[in-house]
């Protein structure tokens, strides 16, 4: 459990960046991360309105608080700045702002299942790849991990900025990915292959290129139409690391593509 912390920062930076989005401004405006902890659901938490998000990995509980969601939608319609001192008790619920909350939470809790997948190895991370849907509401259970995050709006009037958090309660099998992206690598190869680009896409090849010539008999040139093809026999390729030859090739088409094949070894 002493990695916990490790994660929460990495969380604190992925949802910083996620409320910086553009798609994401319009809804949170100038509010910032102050903060990201684990702890145990106590059960003073069953005062919070909860929202359940299900997807094949896991299942995660969200709340916000209310006052952080009204200063929200205040903004996302223009109305005002969030404001400290608002009595939110004194506003009704609406439909808009029920809404609201779970359009937030999917969203966050899309940013939680990435970051629990981009730390597991790549095996197990397909596990936690398809999003995580509205499952109704229902209260997580008591003594289960929450990961609670404060947030503050500093451009809040009357001087004094708002604060508030949002939770996430985990399910058990969620919570074991999350220990389990944190244990430390063991084993070198899956370390250095850990959240890499496939080796396609890291491996950079260059291709030299030449014109060649064929003699052909005049006849067979004006029997010629579009798209036919001229044969022509080529000599093997030289593979090169730098300036050393590791192979000789044969290059061959392939729909329309050049490829290198029947690799042998320079003696």
């Amino acid at each position: 459990m002493h990695r916990l912390p490790a994660f929460a920062a990495q969380l604190k930076e992925d949802l910083a960046q996620a409320m910086r989005l553009n798609v994401n401004r319009r809804y949170w405006g100038t509010f910032q991360v102050d903060s990201v902890a684990f702890s145990r659901l106590a059960g003073e938490e069953n005062t919070l309105r909860w929202t359940n998000f299900s997807a094949p990995a896991g299942q995660i509980a969200f709340s916000l608080e209310r006052k952080v969601l009204l200063a929200v939608l205040n903004y996302r319609y223009g109305k005002a700045k969030s404001n400290a001192a608002a009595d939110d008790s004194a506003v009704k619920v609406t439909a808009t702002e029920e809404r609201l909350a779970v359009l937030l939470g999917q969203q966050l809790a899309g940013t939680l299942a990435s970051r629990i997948e981009s730390n597991l190895p790549a095996a197990a991370a397909g596990a936690e790849d398809e999003g995580f849907k509205p499952a109704g509401a229902g209260l997580p259970a008591k003594g289960g991990w929450v990961i609670s995050v404060t947030v503050s709006d500093p451009d809040s009037e009357g001087g004094q900025p708002l604060s508030g958090r949002f939770l996430f309660a985990l399910d058990k099998p969620l919570m074991a990915s999350v220990l389990r992206g944190l244990q430390p690598e063991r084993d070198p190869v899956r370390r250095a292959g850990r959240n890499q680009a496939p080796l396609g896409a890291r491996l950079q090849v260059g291709l030299q290129g030449r014109l060649v010539s064929k003699e052909m008999e005049l006849g067979n040139l004006f029997d010629l139409r579009i798209g036919d093809v001229i044969p022509i026999s080529m000599h093997r390729a030289e593979v090169l690391l730098d300036d050393s030859r590791l192979f000789t090739a044969a290059v061959s088409e392939h729909k329309g593509k050049l490829c290198l094949t029947s690799f042998e070894d320079v003696e």
